[in-house]
């Protein structure tokens, strides 16, 4: 067991800031293409798990009833 303590998490969205702040100018234009389709492959994956939470919400929502926001 290590005496070290554990490095500290990045905060919430920091890698896509950090992202965010890349010089583009940099990027030949496959790469560019290539950023883009993994970009949009996460676009998929966030509508996906924000879809999987409301689902939740309104499944919660239809058993105990409507909340009060």
């Amino acid at each position: 067991m290590s005496d070290e303590p554990a490095a500290p998490r990045s905060a919430r969205g920091a890698a896509l800031v950090s992202l965010a702040r890349e010089d583009l100018d940099l990027f030949s234009v496959e790469e560019l293409d290539e950023r883009v389709a993994l970009l949009e492959g996460e676009i998929a994956r966030v509508r996906s798990a924000r879809h999987k939470k409301l689902a939740g919400r309104a499944a919660a929502d239809a058993l105990f009833g409507k909340r009060a926001d």
